[in-house]
């Protein structure tokens, strides 16, 4: 067997998919499949598409695994596995992608329709189709690409798609992960929710994510009179001028990130009063915390609310604390784990470029995985149009990664 000449094979077979690849791309971007929270019907239509192009194609065991959600039309949010077999069931190669999409937004941005997809400069323009659909395109004809040519990959290829990656995956892969017990730890699991334009980026860790709002309470009265009130903006804007000691509290730095600190950033401002002469007594603002994983997120909740403390005695105030997400950071990947290292050999082949771990900002549903104990890695190389209007999938990097995962599938 000569693994060079088989992934020749396997590369200009997937190169002969082209069209067949963007026809995929223009049916799956008509499919909408929006959360019902975000106003959509969820998954349903597009996973019954799937499922029938999975089994037409000879994959096999396609599962359905149904998340209920009685706000879905369907009454569920349902979440596919497929296989291919290959020589060995001691560990299995799995491309992990999401069938769910965000809305349109405003459409006057849109050049087109976002949900009839249309072809423009070798770009594939649509909702969804970069996110997450150039990834999941790949990875299905990287397997049918094996199937024509008559490859037997050395193990196992595991396919997932799932719901509800934009709005929490709650009814997508962590519903999947703790009912379907199809992931171990020996596995390769590939993730193509991150990347670049360069391919050259596998993301292998990510900071804690904690996201506060801060409600500063004082007592409202008239802008002449200021001595009769307690200025809950004022008061407000010190604590916010406090917060940013929090880069000088904790300056540590991990060369792993990019940015390599920790990053404590005044985001969000709620009105408070609609007009000039009036002091507010109410103050409402939140805050975008990205802690490096060395740090306890604990210990900087116990510094914030000392800083707190010191603002409303100072300004006879009170201060509350409101957490609107809190995302410990899951352990990373090694960057000499299997699938780092495969993923690295691959691109180096197809892209002829050296791909890096890093850790990012961010979060991914890769951290999933990682909080199960199943190492994890996000690749795949993008243009990062995703949510935006006009939203693109450029085809080279469609096919080309798909060439990337046929070669890690027929990695020892």
């Amino acid at each position: 067997m000569n693994p060079v000449s088989n992934f020749d094979k396997l590369a200009r077979r997937i190169e002969q998919f082209r069209d067949e690849m963007i026809d995929l791309q223009m049916k799956l971007c008509a499919l909408p499949a929006i959360a019902p929270s975000s106003g959509g019907e969820g998954e349903a239509k597009k996973a019954e598409y799937l499922v029938d192009w999975l089994k037409a194609n000879r994959f096999v065991d396609v599962t359905v695994i149904k998340a209920p959600d009685l706000d879905a039309p369907a009454g569920c949010r349902p979440n596919i596995l497929a296989y291919f077999r290959g020589k060995s069931q001691a560990r299995t190669v799995w491309i992990m992608t999401h069938t769910d999409v965000v809305p349109p937004g405003e459409l006057s941005l849109w050049r087109g329709d976002p949900f009839k997809a249309w072809v423009e400069k070798g770009r594939v323009y649509g909702r969804g189709v970069e996110d997450n659909q150039q990834d999941m395109v790949a990875s299905l004809f990287a397997v049918k690409a094996l199937q024509a040519e008559g490859l037997v990959p050395p193990c196992d290829i595991g396919i997932a798609l799932v719901a509800d990656e934009e709005t929490g995956s709650r009814k997508g892969i962590d519903f999947v992960i703790k009912e379907a017990k199809a992931f171990r730890k020996q596995d390769l699991i590939i993730v193509p929710d991150a990347g670049n334009e360069h391919g050259t980026m596998i993301e292998v860790a990510e900071k804690t994510l904690f996201w506060l709002k801060f409600k500063t309470l004082g007592r409202q009265t008239h802008g002449s009179t200021p001595e009769k009130g307690v200025n809950s903006f004022k008061a407000a804007s010190f604590f916010i001028a406090a917060l940013n000691d929090l880069y000088k509290i904790y300056p540590g730095r991990d060369r792993l990130f990019d940015p390599p600190i920790s990053t404590f950033e005044p985001t969000r401002k709620e009105p408070n009063v609609p007009n000039i002469n009036t002091i507010p007594g109410e103050d409402v603002f939140y805050t975008d915390m990205r802690i490096l994983p060395k740090i306890r997120v604990q210990d900087v909740e116990k510094t914030i609310r000392r800083m707190a403390a010191r603002i409303e005695k100072k300004f006879k105030v009170k201060i509350t604390c409101e957490i609107q997400q809190k995302a410990p950071a899951a352990p990373p990947t090694s960057v000499q784990s299997p699938v780092v290292l495969a993923l690295r050999k691959a691109v180096r082949t197809v892209y002829h470029k050296e791909a890096k771990p890093m850790g990012i900002g961010g979060g991914t549903v890769a951290a999933i995985f990682r909080r199960a104990g199943i190492p994890a890695a996000c690749w795949s190389k993008i243009d990062e149009t995703a949510h935006q209007p006009n939203e693109y999938c450029i085809i080279d990097n469609m096919v080309g990664d798909a060439k990337v995962f046929g070669h890690v599938f027929l990695q020892d």
